[in-house]
């Protein structure tokens, strides 16, 4: 198949999502074209069947916010006709199934039918998308489309919920490739980061509002009473700066180390014990699955799709929203006793590969010829 991937070309779930989805189809003969405005921050061009279409918004004054929407639906035509692309997949219901749909629209009045799969991520239905401004649009966005997808089962009841959806929405859950993401063979270089008696935890994220960041350090701050341990931060966002400050206040700054963005997700997480991920809301908590897919246990709020992922007493542990107390206590359970912390590494591993790409992949391909079929029905 000829496959269009428009995604978000962020350090965002549902970017790393559509990019390693884009990889594999290719390696599974499929031609992907990516259509961004912007080259995925995971993106390697230099796969076979993988191309890279970059979406230009011309600046004008008489513009105050520049017409992306029409940008992208235009060149989505363009390159539909240009070569012969057959289906689009488009992530996030806004703006991109609805450009995706002016696209179908304006390839029907040249005589070209394509089917449009949009697959729902999170924020473009619990946070933007549900929005009084963006509401109406999201709801024919998804109801327009001819496949949709959500993540989990929680995004899929909250879309329902929130919205006035008159069409099936099948539940394919994000992903991880467990044969690249495992514990490298190399030795892990832990001393580089703590001591041999130190445990350390880490936790990933863009540090929106949403990850509730002051609560990641509240958790570490009980944790570090206890136990000697290091905490690592991977990501950057609004948030830092006071997480920073927050640490300085508490006199952590000598135990917490603020990666930033990195593209060594694998690497950071080779050195860890344990995640932490007290989101508000996650729609489904990839960076919880990337690190059960090397063995780290999680402990995460039981919120939004958290519990589909991470098997409560199993692979970690949940707790409410905001509950820093039992969050460190659970936390504490696991780091101090050296067989269970084993059991529960082993455990999060074998949880992840139910969520191996090679497991989900299957369903894709399945979405995409039902899609198809529907545009010859």
């Amino acid at each position: 198949m000829k496959i269009a991937i428009v995604c978000y070309p962020t350090f965002g779930g549902s970017g790393v999502v559509a990019t390693e989805l884009g990889l594999e189809l290719a390696r599974r003969g499929h031609q992907i074209h990516f259509i961004t405005y912007r080259q995925p921050v995971r993106l390697a061009t230099l796969i076979p069947n993988v191309h890279y279409h970059e979406v230009h918004v011309p600046e004008y004054p008489l513009f105050h916010y520049q017409p992306y929407e029409l940008a992208l639906s235009s060149k989505l035509v363009d390159m539909v006709k240009l070569y012969k692309i057959e289906l689009l997949h488009v992530h996030y219901a806004i703006p991109h199934a609805y450009a995706g749909y002016m696209a179908k629209k304006m390839l029907k009045a040249q005589g070209i039918k394509i089917p449009m799969v949009t697959t729902l991520h999170g924020t473009d239905i619990t946070l933007v998308g549900n929005h009084p401004f963006y509401k109406p649009a999201v709801s024919f966005s998804i109801n327009h489309s001819d496949v949709v997808t959500s993540v989990s089962q929680d995004l899929k009841d909250e879309t329902y919920r929130l919205f006035d959806i008159k069409r099936d929405i099948h539940v394919i859950p994000n992903f991880i490739e467990i044969k690249k993401d495992k514990v490298p063979d190399v030795p892990c270089k832990r001393s580089q980061m703590a001591g041999d008696n130190e445990r350390i935890i880490t936790h990933i994220s863009n540090f929106r509002k949403v990850k509730r960041i002051p609560d990641v350090v509240k958790v570490f701050n009980e944790i570090q009473k206890r136990i000697p341990a290091k905490l690592m931060m991977v990501g950057d966002g609004p948030e830092r700066e006071p997480a920073e400050k927050l640490c300085d206040e508490l006199g952590l700054s000598d135990k917490v180390l603020f990666f930033g963005n990195s593209n060594e997700i694998n690497e950071i997480l080779c050195f860890s014990d344990l995640f932490l991920l007290p989101s508000e809301t996650e729609s489904f908590g990839l960076a919880a699955l990337e690190a059960m897919a090397v063995g780290v246990p999680v402990i995460s709020s039981n919120t939004g799709g958290l519990p589909e992922v991470n098997r409560a007493g199993y692979s970690g542990y949940l707790s409410n929203v905001g509950d820093v107390e039992d969050m460190a206590q659970k936390a504490l359970s696991i780091l101090s006793d050296k067989d269970k912390l084993a059991t529960f590494k082993k455990n999060a591993l074998e949880v992840a590969k139910e969520f191996d790409i090679q497991m989900i992949m299957p369903m894709y391909e399945n979405i995409y010829r039902k899609a198809l079929k529907q545009q010859y029905v």
